[in-house]
């Protein structure tokens, strides 16, 4: 699966990020099949309580209004999360004479979507060095010196975002968690930072591209670091993927607890007691200690929740920085063969979870495979009885336009799948001119956990406007219903017995391969 074939399509994943501002990159794939009409769906139940800290006013001037010139305002943490009390470093760079720093909890707050927690005084500001290149891995490092410290004494837990607020104007957003403690007894919200960081091009690289753009892959970085500015405003993959999740989760009330991919590789017994781990909708670089850490909560009764598709698509290893254990993401892909842990520890090679030297698909914690990239197309409804339907009208072959993007995955009996497993949606597209379907599944799991998987990366962002892609208001009241029915019944504990998957694999017909990388068309129905 490191053939030129997957390698070609995976070329594309530079642009899947942007999807929003470059809506033409959808073209390139069409869904399958007639008629694009869309199933009645509802909105979420009212909440069984208010949460206190989401009962407090918000402030809806949270987000920024002018970004200025790239140089213009920047920043970093020196920590990706804190606890409760543990201070931040902000690492500032700006072109005018001072800034000031106000941090919002991101939440729903009656609408308003975050509230004001924190905020500075007048820091002065200067134009720090420029960034450091390291070599043999390409790795972008801003070795800044540091703006202030933040003390957060106080501060619920929660993902938050530090705006920086230029004397002259532009503004910046720094993404941090203040991550929780303790888990146990509560739906666990992920704040993927591996797949931020994969993907921000400031400085030049990311694990995709070099200077040149899509054009650019061998001179890729090999390793990213954490010390560095985000691009684009700053908190792209956080508002995009994200915060919509946080917003619905907040405005049910339920107990939340908050952590980052990197707090669950460190911690073993972090997810202990937990209810439910839901991942967002792009949660593509896993290490082995995260992926092992949450096998073992599942194995143990705690559900999860796969928002997205392409999840734990890498396999990646984590080091230390100038700052601080855990700061450089290793992904050396299809260059794997030069990783340094090649041939020494190959379970620790940062190849695809799927690739040599050490395979092991993603599907068996996951229950889907991801399959290709650029698509949109219709989500279309297998299962209408499944119990997370429940309150929204679909019948099967209930169609949401513009679900299926822009990267999906399939139910694939080729590849390790736990039984039972129930697929809840057989959506037909075409990719790269190859005729497949995406899949949403839900298993259950004899540790009791329940495991639901999305299998299409827009399903968090169809949350609510603004819609793109021919997303509309009745796919948002469907997509949020079907994640409150999640929230709420993975709240009361091990779903397996109350809510069992009622297996269908092979009613389904699904084939048992990469039918992209075969070229093997899976409709118009063919007999294999």
């Amino acid at each position: 699966m490191s053939s030129p074939s997957r390698y070609s399509r995976r070329a594309f994943i530079g642009i899947a990020a942007a999807a929003a501002a470059i809506p033409a990159v959808t073209a390139g794939c069409q869904g399958g099949g007639a008629g694009d009409a869309a199933g009645s769906g509802a909105s979420p139940a009212p909440s069984r309580r208010r949460a206190t800290e989401n009962s407090l006013d918000g402030n809806p001037s949270w987000d920024i209004r002018h970004l200025g010139g790239p140089d213009a305002m920047m920043g970093y943490a020196g920590q990706a999360s804190v606890l409760p009390g543990e201070p931040i470093t902000l690492y500032a760079s700006t072109t005018s004479r001072s800034f000031t720093v106000s941090a919002f909890r991101m939440g729903w707050y009656r609408g308003d979507l975050a509230r004001l927690v924190w905020h500075s005084g007048t820091v002065r500001g200067h134009r720090q060095r420029k960034p450091d290149l390291i070599k043999p891995t390409n790795t972008v490092e801003a070795r800044w010196g540091p703006s202030l410290s933040i003390a957060t004494h106080g501060w619920p837990e929660g993902s938050y975002l530090l705006r920086m607020d230029s004397a002259d104007g532009p503004q910046r957003f720094v993404p941090v968690t203040v991550r929780s403690a303790s888990t146990s007894g509560k739906i666990v919200i992920k704040n993927a930072v591996e797949t931020w960081q994969a993907y921000n091009t400031w400085g030049g690289y990311d694990l995709y591209n070099g200077p040149g753009g899509i054009a650019d892959y061998n001179n890729r970085s090999l390793a990213v670091s954490l010390d560095r500015p985000y691009d684009r405003q700053g908190a792209f993959m956080f508002l995009y993927h994200e915060r919509k999740l946080i917003q619905l989760a907040e405005r049910l009330g339920l107990p939340l607890a908050y952590v980052t991919s990197m707090d669950i590789d460190a911690e073993p017994r972090l997810l202990d007691g937990a209810r439910a781990l839901f991942s967002p909708g792009h949660d593509e670089y896993w290490t082995p200690p995260e992926r092992a850490h949450v096998t073992a909560a599942r194995d143990a009764g705690v559900n999860v929740a796969f928002l997205g598709a392409n999840c734990m698509f890498r396999r990646t290893r984590l080091e230390s920085t100038r700052l601080g254990p855990r700061r450089l993401v290793i992904c050396y892909k299809t260059s794997y063969t030069q990783d340094p842990m090649y041939g020494k520890d190959n379970a620790l090679v940062t190849s695809d979870w799927r690739e040599p030297p050490h395979p092991d698909p993603e599907s068996s914690l996951t229950g889907t495979l991801y399959e290709s990239n650029p698509v949109s197309a219709p989500y279309v409804v297998a299962s209408p009885h499944a119990w997370m339907f429940a309150g929204t009208g679909v019948q099967k072959g209930t169609r949401f336009r513009g679900l299926v993007g822009i990267e999906y995955d399939r139910v694939n009996p080729g590849a390790p799948v736990e039984r039972p497993i129930e697929i809840l949606s057989h959506s037909p597209l075409t990719c790269r001119g190859v005729n497949s379907y995406s899949d949403s599944a839900y298993y259950t799991h004899h540790g009791g956990a329940g495991v639901f998987n999305a299998g299409t990366m827009r399903w968090v962002t169809s949350f609510g406007g603004p819609y793109r892609f021919g997303l509309d208001r009745h796919t948002s009241d469907f997509t949020r219903r079907v994640t409150a029915n999640l929230l709420r019944a993975f709240a009361d504990g091990p779903a397996a017995a109350k809510h069992p998957a009622h297996d269908n694999l092979a009613a389904m017909h699904e084939w048992a391969g990469d039918p992209i990388a075969a070229h093997h068309n899976l409709w118009p129905p063919v007999v294999l």
